[in-house]
């Protein structure tokens, strides 16, 4: 599919940290873009990332089908972004991840749209004792099972300016005496730049990509939760000991935890914990890699410095030495 004035991609869930990303990156190569939003009026952001009418927030909820295939009409392509790591009320990973993957696809399918890119995660495994890991599998087999070509991303942690990884542990470490290690740390990840996810969606938009198997998305380095840690408090010029948490101790807070309105940690959260966050050696062997898709990895040095600015002591006017 070739990317210009003339296409036009809708982008469901396209107001969140990665379709923040994705829809600048879509809207450079001219392309129009319908951004699907619960609530499009708090998505007006986005359209400063393009020229003027080229970006434009629709309402769409993938638990309402209606509202699914009236944003996908005249669209040559689409973009699944809808994804959460907390389920709160009607909201839960059954009905967004599973039941709301299949809707975004037989929408786009009615729609005789030609073009489908899903993003799951890494760890999306029906067998997960993970609600949030069984749920994108079941998802990504309802994507392809209406749509037989979709391309599908699997990224590992994903990090940028607005993530909620290395910004949580930082702002943690800021109020909290001590870090804990869930696991005694030793959990592995790989974590992701934004913008390479965003362009790995590009590549798959113009038809560069593989549909026989999900890409399994990765950074240039693999980090222990511990390592993680110490990177947080390096980059936030924080000391902090680094306390190992057993994970039946850690279970037993998620299983409390996951009750309050914002929890911090939820039991599912530490299940997840227990299985390594990384791009398998069948994805590095098949080029189902950004490797493979020719795109460079941003080292996390070179941008997670910078956004943890705020959580150092003197925000930035402290003076930080790699």
């Amino acid at each position: 599919m070739a990317l210009n004035n003339r296409a036009l991609v809708t982008v469901y869930g396209g107001s969140g940290f990665l379709g923040r990303h994705t829809v600048r990156a879509i809207a450079q190569t001219g392309a129009r873009i319908r951004v699907a939003v619960r609530r499009p009026e708090l998505a007006g952001h986005l359209q400063p990332l393009g020229g003027v009418g080229q970006i434009v927030p629709v309402q769409a909820n993938v638990r309402f089908p209606d509202s699914l295939l009236a944003a996908a009409q005249d669209a040559d392509a689409v973009v699944n972004l809808v994804g959460i790591l907390l389920p709160t009320g009607k909201q839960t990973f059954k009905s967004v991840q599973d039941e709301g993957a299949r809707n975004v696809a037989e929408a786009a399918k009615a729609a005789g749209v030609g073009t489908l890119v899903h993003v799951s995660a890494i760890g999306a495994d029906a067998s997960s004792a993970s609600i949030y890991a069984r749920s994108k599998a079941a998802g990504e087999a309802a994507i392809k099972d209406v749509y037989k070509d979709a391309t599908i991303f699997r990224p590992s942690v994903v990090f940028g300016p607005e993530d909620e990884f290395f910004n949580r542990f930082a702002a943690l470490a800021r109020l909290s005496p001590m870090l804990p290690l869930i696991g005694g740390g030793h959990t592995k990840f790989q974590p992701v730049f934004v913008g390479n996810v965003a362009q790995s969606i590009v590549a798959a938009l113009e038809g560069r990509t593989s549909t026989k198997a999900p890409y399994e998305l990765g950074g240039a380095e693999i980090l222990t939760m511990r390592q993680v840690m110490e990177r947080v408090l390096a980059y936030s010029m924080r000391s902090r000991p680094l306390v190992p948490l057993p994970f039946w101790i850690a279970k037993l807070q998620g299983a409390v935890l996951q009750w309050l309105p914002n929890p911090p940690l939820t039991l599912d959260q530490v299940r997840l914990l227990e299985t390594d966050n990384v791009v398998s050696a069948a994805a590095i062997k098949a080029k189902r890699t950004l490797d493979g898709l020719g795109i460079e990895p941003v080292q996390i040095a070179n941008v997670v410095p910078d956004y943890l600015e705020q959580f150092r002591p003197r925000g930035q006017f402290s003076i930080y030495k790699a």
